[in-house]
């Protein structure tokens, strides 16, 4: 389904959302699913509802702007260093308040995952913090040289590949959603960017899982976030990529699960 934001920055949007889990409460947390670069609502598959399933909670999973079935990315639009500070300060603020969601666990992936720590270190201020945990898989907190050789093969891949058709299937504007997402990644400025300097501002308990074989980071991206953030605990996998939900769905699951629960529960 789709929820018009009247009052998202820069302009109105629509936004696929497609909610997971046991029906939502007046007082039941809801668990909120940030995709990927190139992903979307389908794209997660079944991860959202299995995990929403095993921490008995309904989970909303939603397709940014740019993606699935929300609103395209303009094609003359070219996203700048802050894409990402702008879909945590902006776009998912707006959605939070469109639902009327006042207690959430954010799980992120990759790109969804920084979105998801820059969003919990800006709800730290306000005077009733709403996010209550953020797990994050595959994180970035700051560029590697070797993730953009990844990112510039991915790139030769839609070019010449099949990779076109297959990410197709999972957004109405495909080209919206890979050239928003690749020619920032791509862009010269690109390497300066990082969000460091904000994981201090995190108050909410953090989860941050890596695979050693991921070939977008290495575990500095985690690392990094517990060093600045106290109340971290990290997951390292062996034998996973840059998907560990879909590598070790089992162990992701159980780990996500024990970092929702109430400190001393």
């Amino acid at each position: 389904m789709l929820i018009h934001l009247a009052c998202a920055a820069p302009a109105p949007l629509d936004l696929e959302i497609e909610w997971v889990g046991p029906p939502r409460g007046p007082d039941r947390p809801v668990v909120v699913f940030l995709h990927e670069g190139l992903g979307s609502v389908s794209m997660w598959r079944d991860f959202p509802a299995r995990l929403c399933q095993a921490a008995d909670l309904p989970g909303l999973v939603y397709s940014r702007p740019g993606y699935g079935r929300s609103t395209p990315r303009p094609p003359e639009q070219r996203w700048g260093l802050d894409f990402m500070h702008r879909q945590a300060r902006e776009v998912l603020p707006a959605l939070l308040d469109a639902l009327e969601l006042n207690a959430v666990h954010l799980v992120g992936h990759s790109d969804g995952g920084s979105i998801a720590l820059i969003h919990a270190a800006f709800d730290a201020d306000r005077p009733d913090p709403r996010v209550l945990s953020c797990s994050v898989l595959a994180p970035h907190i700051l560029v590697e040289a070797f993730g953009l050789i990844s990112i510039r093969a991915t790139r030769e891949a839609y070019l010449h590949t099949d990779l076109r058709q297959k990410l197709a299937r999972h957004h109405a504007d495909v080209d919206s959603a890979f050239w928003g997402w690749n020619d920032i990644w791509l862009d010269p400025r690109f390497p300066q960017w990082q969000i460091t300097d904000l994981l201090g501002q995190i108050r909410c308990p953090v989860l941050a899982i890596q695979g050693e074989d991921d070939p977008y980071g290495t575990m500095a991206q985690i690392d990094g976030i517990a060093a600045a953030v106290p109340d971290t605990r990290l997951l390292k996998l062996p034998a996973c990529g840059h998907s560990p939900h879909r590598d070790h769905p089992d162990a992701v699951i159980s780990a996500i699960v024990d970092r929702l629960r109430p400190a001393g529960a």
